[in-house]
């Protein structure tokens, strides 16, 4: 064991959240004297996801947009409903393009070091310890990406779903796309009664991914995703000749954990382990960059990094939702059926990006009235 090496700040995991951290930090002045590393095994030279979000106007990422849509389409088992998505846009983003970026920005300064080592303890003394295989490194203090044990062990005592998925890149040879719209959900063909759905990207007319995704309890088998993969491109899309040229597998923990419990003094969990992805959807790109932006600002202002990250307020909404999957899953159609449905586009993703007032909170609820949400709601309140 080699002797330790201090920073000021420690970044463990290169992954979404500490990439986005590593370059606000890169980008803010204040921090330019700030000795920072970032720990991860991997070194990020594969394209292993694609992330999409949804804002106004032009934002921080333009430079690695892959595709823009300004309008979507979304398929009950009966009907269908074009989303026009004005004033907000749909945007993509390839990880390698995101990682590739990440690391050109951070590269080019003199303060913050990439080091490849699995970490495998973090203790909290009067300076913060990271241990990996090879060696020591201290820091005043340390934002950690892991998961916490506890997340395992005690996942039974909480409304758990996971979102996973697998989903193909396809191109054919004939023009088969709508490019001007992506497909948000579509129900027309599912797994039982389990809430699952496809989820298309057109990149072109002649390439899209194509991805079939559950908001369940379970794992399915892995030729499962291409049974239905190939049974919607076949059967709903119609296209009977076309070749894959990339393929994405993931879950994602859709969770009302208290993962902010498991911050400390000196340790700040963040992204998943933070309880940055979005519970009730699963999406995380936006919610990481408005994270950053808060714990840069605590920071700045001397105060704790994980102050007000997490709004308590949707984190109860979000447990009556999961509460509704987890106990009647075969409602999830419904669920986002009359959520897409019967609420104006501004409605919805201000509710989902945290940032709706009483009365489009009221808008929500109404469209979701059911049995099914009063006796989660009282399950929740009344655990």
């Amino acid at each position: 064991m080699q002797k330790s090496q201090f920073f000021d700040y420690i970044i463990v995991g290169n992954g979404l959240a500490g990439l986005q951290l590593a370059i606000a930090f890169a980008k803010d002045s204040f921090f330019k004297n700030k000795k920072i590393a970032l720990i991860d095994k991997s070194t990020k030279s594969t394209n292993d996801k694609t992330w999409s979000f949804w804002e106004k106007g032009e934002g921080k990422w333009e430079a690695i947009i892959k595709n823009t849509w300004h309008q979507s389409i979304f398929y009950s088992s009966k009907k269908s409903k074009t989303l026009r998505l004005s004033p907000y846009s749909y945007k993509t983003i390839e990880a390698i393009d995101f990682y590739n970026y990440a690391k050109a920005i951070i590269n080019n300064t003199n303060n913050i070091t990439f080091i490849v080592e699995d970490v495998i303890k973090i203790t909290d003394k009067n300076k913060t310890i990271v241990e990996t295989k090879n060696n020591l490194y201290t820091s005043n203090h340390v934002f950690d990406s892991r998961l916490p044990k506890d997340f395992f062990l005690k996942s039974n005592n909480y409304s758990n779903i996971i979102q996973h998925f697998k989903g193909w890149t396809i191109e054919t040879a004939t023009p088969e796309f709508n490019l001007q719209q992506f497909t948000m959900m579509d129900y027309r063909l599912k797994d039982g009664e389990k809430t699952s759905f496809t989820y298309v990207l057109p990149f072109s007319k002649t390439k899209a991914l194509v991805e079939f995704t559950y908001f369940t309890k379970e794992m399915v088998a892995n030729t499962t995703y291409d049974k239905y993969l190939e049974k919607y491109i076949s059967e709903i899309l119609k296209i009977k000749s076309y070749k894959i040229l990339a393929t994405e597998h993931g879950r994602i923990p859709m969770s009302v954990f208290p993962f902010e419990k498991y911050s400390q003094k000196n340790i700040t969990k963040i992204g998943t382990a933070g309880g940055w992805v979005k519970a009730s959807t699963g999406y995380s790109f936006k919610n990481s960059e408005k994270k950053v932006k808060k714990l840069i600002e605590n920071l700045k202002n001397n105060q704790s990094p994980s102050k007000n990250l997490i709004n308590s307020k949707y984190k109860f909404y979000d447990k009556i939702f999961l509460k509704v999957l987890y106990d009647e899953n075969e409602k999830g159609e419904w669920i986002f059926k009359n959520f897409y449905t019967k609420n104006s586009i501004e409605t919805m993703f201000k509710f989902l990006d945290e940032d709706s007032n009483f009365f489009e909170e009221f808008k929500i609820m109404k469209s979701l009235f059911s049995f099914s949400f009063i006796k989660a709601f009282f399950k929740t309140l009344f655990p």
